[in-house]
């Protein structure tokens, strides 16, 4: 039997920064920055674990969980999958107990996608316990609620999870709902975190708050690419314009911009971009995604239903 703490590397954390730690309590990060410098909005955000997840081999046959939620009533389920199936959705109460099959498999555990929780020592019923390798490239995705995916069945079948998944990506998720604002801090921390493939879904936080505008915005997209590439030069960089929001598109914000000019804003600065010489990125038009013809599928106007 194997009683391990969160950090422990046999766990194989794999999609968050860290932990920070309360007595008997590790609570996940997804930003490889002190809290202190993070707005409080992002902040709280960024203590969901969406896209955060264990992954290991081993031989037990039972796994117990200590785990509690800030709000339990407004936290997304636990996924349990052995060797790549769903096995168990399980909603966060205070702990988390399942059987596994016998002999040696995958287990990759993941953590809600939506509500703070906090971990407790997970015990392993087995004799063998080993992170699992990792698979395929490393993929860092930036966005919006419309990444981190609430209102997803569980946490493996968020977009993101999903995606990973079927091309054998490695997963870090930093999709913050509401708050997708071209921090300079999180520039930062994609610049210094390692990744083989980088993706930027930007536009429907910035209109929704009028973060920018017509004269501030491109300036601002540029600034967080060029910092992105002052340590990513040649990775593959994906600039994701917004999806459809119909009751947005010709909706002028605070700062005079419909949903439809901050699309073409991000757009026509990713193209300039391109022209200045960055041959790596790609500009991928959100509406090709989830266009008009798709608005049944926003339960509310703007975010996918599951």
């Amino acid at each position: 039997m194997f009683e391990l703490a969160p950090d422990d590397a046999r766990l194989g954390m794999a999609g968050l920064a860290g932990f920070a730690r309360t007595a008997d309590w590790w609570e996940p990060m997804r930003l490889p920055a002190p809290a202190a410098l993070l707005h409080p909005e992002l902040l709280l955000t960024a203590r969901m674990a969406a896209g955060g997840r264990f992954s290991f081999t081993t031989d037990a046959t039972a796994v117990t969980l200590p785990i509690r939620a800030q709000d339990p009533a407004d936290t997304a389920p636990v996924d349990l999958c052995v060797d790549g199936a769903l096995a168990h959705r399980l909603p966060v109460r205070d702990r988390l107990q399942v059987d596994l099959p016998a002999g040696r498999k995958r287990i990759d555990l993941w953590l809600p996608q939506f509500g703070v929780v906090q971990l407790g020592r997970m015990r392993l019923d087995g004799d063998v316990i080993e992170p699992a390798d990792p698979r395929g490239a490393r993929w860092i995705h930036y966005g919006s609620s419309i990444s981190q995916c609430r209102t997803a069945s569980g946490p493996s079948q968020t977009w993101p999870a999903l995606v990973a998944t079927r091309q054998a990506w490695q997963l870090r998720c930093w999709g913050f709902a509401g708050q997708c604002h071209l921090d300079p801090v999180v520039a930062r921390c994609l610049r210094d975190t390692p990744a083989e493939l980088i993706s930027l879904c930007l536009g429907v936080n910035i209109h929704g708050a009028a973060t920018f505008s017509r004269r501030s915005l491109g300036p601002a997209v540029i600034g967080f690419c060029q910092t992105v590439r002052d340590g990513h030069p040649d990775t593959p960089l994906a600039l994701i314009t917004p999806i459809t929001a119909p009751g947005r598109e010709r909706m002028p914000n605070a700062a005079g911009l419909t949903l439809e000019e901050v699309r073409d804003i991000v757009r026509s600065t990713g193209e300039l971009l391109v022209a200045a010489g960055d041959r790596r990125l790609t500009i991928i038009d959100g509406p090709d995604i989830l266009g008009p013809a798709d608005a049944g599928l926003l339960g509310d106007g703007l975010h996918p239903t599951a």
